[in-house]
C-alpha cells in the first residue's frame, strides 16, 4: 500500500524556520522524483520544490528559490523541506507528491500537478506576521 506522510507543520512567525518531512512507503522510492506542493483554500495547487531521484536535479518555483531547500534519504525513504525566512504568503497546506516510476523530470514538468501519481493528505503552516 501506498503511503505519503507529511509531518512538520506548524504556526511560526515571519523570519522563523521550518523543516517539513515526508515518509514513504509501498514503492521503490529512488525509482521516484519527488515533490512539494503547497495549496491555500480557493487557489490552485502549487509547485514548489522538487528532487530527482539521484538527487542531482532540484527545481524551485520563484516564489521559494533562495528560502527553501528539498532533501531526500534513501535510508529512511523521505523527502524535507527545510524552509527558512518564512513569510504570511506562505500559509498554506503542504503536500508531498512522487512522480512516475523511472520517470526523469526537468525544468519544464518537475513542478506540474498532472506529473505526480502518489500524494500525502498534507500538513499546515500558518505564518504570522
Amino acid at each position: 500500500q501506498v503511503q505519503l506522510v507529511e509531518s512538520g507543520g506548524a504556526f511560526v512567525q515571519a523570519g522563523e524556520s521550518l523543516k517539513l518531512s515526508c515518509k514513504t512507503t509501498g514503492f521503490i522510492f529512488d525509482d521516484y522524483h519527488m515533490g512539494w506542493f503547497r495549496q491555500v483554500p480557493g487557489e490552485e495547487r502549487e509547485g514548489i520544490a522538487s528532487i530527482s531521484q539521484s538527487q542531482s536535479r532540484t527545481y524551485y518555483s520563484a516564489s521559494v528559490k533562495g528560502r527553501f531547500t528539498i532533501s531526500r534519504d534513501s535510508a529512511t525513504r523521505t523527502v524535507y523541506l527545510q524552509m527558512n525566512n518564512l513569510k504570511p504568503e506562505d500559509t498554506a497546506v503542504y503536500y508531498c507528491a512522487a512522480g512516475a516510476a523511472h520517470v526523469l523530470y526537468y525544468d519544464g514538468d518537475s513542478l506540474q500537478e498532472l506529473k505526480y501519481r502518489y500524494w500525502g493528505r498534507g500538513t499546515q503552516v500558518t505564518v504570522g506576521s
